[in-house]
């Protein structure tokens, strides 16, 4: 009996997986449209069966795109993939995952399906991207080692680009200093771009992990990369800028990650410099704050060691409410969370909770972030 239960709850993942690939390999289905649909219906199986008058409800959808939904199903391509994530041991996350990165899935244009490989929690109380030219200097070499090493310890997760330059040399001494490190690729899993890092991602894939929207197969095409770069914005809560020249790339991920209401920091450079151009335009602007190091960094994000958050929470437990105490347990256990997170966590209703928070954050308990983000005081 056992083992038909285990086996249907295994054929049950399985249909699962495929209507979810299918979903996001369904033409004139993109990925604004796709998390729309899963507004109005339980999961991606159900798009592809509800009858065309349900479908016909959904606003935004017409019948080009209904007759791409009820077109038959490349079901040997999706098998095909679905093999290749078996085999190699790679983590599917569909948007409704319990796995999926938290803070991306608040992005308009969040992925509906990511591949993940690796073992790091991609929603870790803390994770900054750490980004910047793929012709850096030695100064900005020596930027970004120096920063990484006065990370250590910190409890936090390095995310870049796996490129050439600043993200290479992140990734690298982030395993050094025994700092977990994830690289959002810009193509499948079946191979890794550029080929000269092939090593290190190998290493990154069992002592960190590797990410990507695309499905195997999938090349390394110019138009993947500020693609690649939401990701790397979204999915953090600050963006470290090293070294870029105006139109560099990083400033691409910098952009995103500031229309998603995330913090930017930079470092200044000579402004004779043109691979500062970028990081100094970003400082001038205020669209970024200035930081010489780890120190401002932990200063700016109000990242206390993790003793002392400990510390805090445990002095704070004594004068509070049951639910201002959930309240300060889930910031003190996640580092931060949007508003329309911490409901669900705590069990506090919606229209209670926005005045909760506003009392915590009166008393110095708690501290309001950009974009209806809390942590602790």
């Amino acid at each position: 009996m056992n083992f038909i239960s285990l086996g249907m709850v295994k054929e049950k993942e399985e249909e699962e997986l495929f209507y979810n690939i299918a979903l996001t390999r369904t033409g004139q289905i993109g990925g604004r449209l796709a998390r729309h649909l899963l507004q109005y219906f339980e999961n991606a199986r159900e798009i592809f069966h509800v009858p065309v008058k349900r479908l016909e409800a959904v606003e935004g959808i017409g019948l080009k795109k209904i007759q791409a939904l009820r077109q038959t199903i490349d079901e040997a391509m999706i098998r095909k993939e679905i093999s290749f994530i078996r085999t190699h041991a790679i983590r599917p996350l569909f948007i409704t995952d319990p796995g999926y990165p938290s803070r991306l899935r608040l992005c308009p244009d969040a992925p509906v399906m990511l591949y993940y490989k690796g073992n790091q929690d991609l929603n870790q109380s803390r994770v900054i991207s750490i980004v910047g030219t793929r012709k850096n200097t030695d100064y900005g070499a020596q930027l970004t080692e120096s920063l990484i090493e006065g990370l250590a310890g910190q409890d936090i997760l390095i995310v870049s680009g796996l490129a050439f330059g600043i993200d290479i040399i992140a990734h690298r001494k982030a395993l050094r200093c025994g700092i977990p490190t994830v690289g959002v690729m810009a193509h499948g899993m079946d191979r890794i771009y550029p080929q000269q890092h092939k090593h290190i991602a190998k290493e990154m894939a069992a002592r960190g992990g590797l990410l990507t929207e695309y499905p195997s197969g999938t090349l390394p095409d110019k138009y993947n990369f500020p693609m690649r770069n939401r990701i790397v914005a979204g999915m953090c809560d600050l963006t470290v800028v090293v070294e870029t020249e105006v139109r560099g790339g990083a400033m691409i991920t910098a952009k995103l990650a500031l229309g998603y209401n995330r913090e930017v920091a930079a470092f200044p450079g000579r402004v004779s410099d043109k691979k500062s151009d970028g990081c100094n335009y970003l400082i001038r602007t205020q669209a970024a704050q200035l930081i010489t190091g780890a120190a401002d960094l932990l200063d700016m994000m109000n990242w206390q060691p993790p003793e002392e958050k400990h510390a805090v929470q445990q002095r704070l437990f004594g004068v509070l409410s049951p639910e201002e105490s959930r309240v300060v347990d889930i910031l003190a256990q996640s580092g931060e969370m949007h508003i329309d997170a911490i409901g669900p966590k705590t069990g506090i209703h919606a229209t209670h909770l926005s005045a909760l928070l506003l009392g915590l954050e009166l008393h110095g308990h708690i501290r309001s972030l950009p974009g209806k983000r809390y942590r602790l005081g």
